[in-house]
This record gives C-alpha cells, structure tokens and sequence, in this order.
C-alpha cells in the first residue's frame, strides 16, 4: 500500500518487543535520491531514549506501517553522550 507524508506523520512507533518508541514527527527525505530515509521522533520514550534526544530511524528499521509503525529492529537503549551502547546497529551511531 503506498503511503502519504499525512498519513505517516502522527503514527505512533514500536519496537519489536512491542515497546512505544515514539509518534512520527517528521519523514525524512532525501531530495536527491527523491525518497524518504527515515523517521523523525522528537520526543522519544524516555526508557528507551536518552530525555531531549530526538531520533531519526532509519527506514531499513520499518517492518511495517498501518494503523502503527512497527520497526524490524531497535537498540536496547540510546544515549545523548559517550556514544551509543555497544550492541546499537551501526547505522545508529554518530
């Protein structure tokens, strides 16, 4: 089903343990490659996010998007210093 930029943004995001991550703030968009590359969360859950760290996740990371967004992956804990926890994917780190 293809998607629009209004319907994704508001969707609220989970892990795949069923963990609230967050509610789509913005869809990133690369514009020279004309396609969304992530998902922008301002206000990601504290549990699982460092307080005042926002998050773009990566779209590889969406399983799938619905009446939710339900990710395929997502790192047990994300940091705002000393960098991400060593078992965060790659693609997550600075």
């Amino acid at each position: 089903m293809l998607e629009t930029l209004s319907d994704v943004i508001g969707l609220e995001i989970y892990e795949p343990r069923g963990m609230f991550v967050g509610t789509v703030d913005e869809v990133v968009i690369d514009i020279s490659a004309m396609r969304a590359t992530g998902l922008y969360v301002e206000q990601a859950n504290p549990v699982l996010v460092d307080e005042d760290v926002a998050i773009s996740i990566p779209f590889g990371w969406v399983r799938g998007i619905g009446d939710a967004v339900i990710l395929r992956t997502f790192p047990e804990h994300v940091g705002a210093e000393g960098g991400p926890p060593q078992d965060a994917p790659l693609s997550f780190q600075r």
